[in-house]
């Protein structure tokens, strides 16, 4: 794979595993479904300032659909991934919900793409420490049938999300409107969902109010996770779909030494493992 594509979809675990870190934060003290919805709106707002400076519009056609659709998927893949840890345990939710790679995968293989054999040794061995590196608990937890389907919803969801972004656009300004298109649809599918949600009596904000002090924080979870689209998005035109859809599905292992270096949470052996199998799976990806 040529360097490029391969740094872009680098670039894209790097931004979704500190978006995912920055977002599990914010959710200890604000209710998920208003960190979104918050975040997604500022990301929305800088977009169509994008779109309006790089005549983005003119780019606008058929294919914005596919980001209609990766907005609709998105919040719900989102929820589900939500409701599935609150379920628990995580350590096995957050292995599982990785396993949407297989989406993109799947797509590229159908539409004829063929990995040379270090490639596919580099996306057995990626995925397998992205899997670890999530601390998957291997005994003596019991799981919820309901927890295992709505984190193979999510990971479906996911996965289905970076397939369907990477078609929706050829141009680079005909990104910025997919992007900004893919954010309107979220903001209007969760803004509804949050509606809904303290319709049922749920609150939106957490006891003490909107905590005005985390606006940067929830502009920078918006804006990682609209990056990473992008990214994403110029990998997959670029370079082989496969390999771009591993590469950028390391985004766990960003999230556990993201959690190492700031919170001071400790590896366990399994997820110290996943990290290096990871590291060696993009080494023979980027090679192949």
């Amino acid at each position: 794979m040529p360097m490029t594509p391969a740094l872009f979809a680098l670039a894209t675990s790097l931004l979704w595993g500190l978006a995912d870190f920055g977002g599990g934060l914010l959710t200890r003290r604000t209710p998920a479904l208003t960190v979104v919805v918050v975040s997604q709106s500022i990301a929305t707002v800088v977009l169509g300032a994008i779109v309006v400076a790089t005549g983005g519009w003119s780019e606008a056609g058929p294919q914005l659909w596919f980001a209609v659709a990766a907005g609709l998927v998105g919040p719900v893949a989102m929820l589900a991934f939500y409701k599935a840890l609150a379920l628990g345990p995580m350590g096995v939710v957050s292995p599982l919900g990785s396993l949407g790679v297989a989406v993109p995968v799947g797509v590229g293989l159908a539409l004829g793409e063929r990995p040379g054999l270090p490639q596919l040794a580099g996306i057995v061995v990626a995925v397998i420490g992205v899997v670890l590196a999530g601390g998957p608990q291997l005994r003596g937890a019991p799981v919820q049938r309901q927890a295992v389907l709505l984190t193979l919803l999510a990971a479906f969801g996911f996965g289905a999300v970076m397939a369907l972004i990477a078609e929706a656009s050829t141009t680079l300004t005909g990104l910025f409107l997919a992007l900004f298109v893919q954010r309107v649809t979220n903001v209007v599918a969760g803004g509804t969902a949050l509606y809904v949600s303290v319709r049922r009596g749920a609150p939106a904000l957490p006891a003490e109010g909107f905590l005005w002090r985390s606006l940067p924080a929830l502009a920078f979870v918006g804006l990682a996770d609209v990056g990473a689209n992008g990214t994403y998005s110029l990998a997959a035109q670029q370079g082989p779909v496969t390999v771009a859809a591993v590469l950028a599905s390391l985004y766990p292992v960003v999230t556990a030494l993201a959690a190492r270096a700031v919170l001071g949470e400790r590896l366990r052996g399994v997820q110290a493992a996943g990290a290096g199998l990871a590291l060696v799976g993009t080494v023979l990806l980027a090679a192949g």
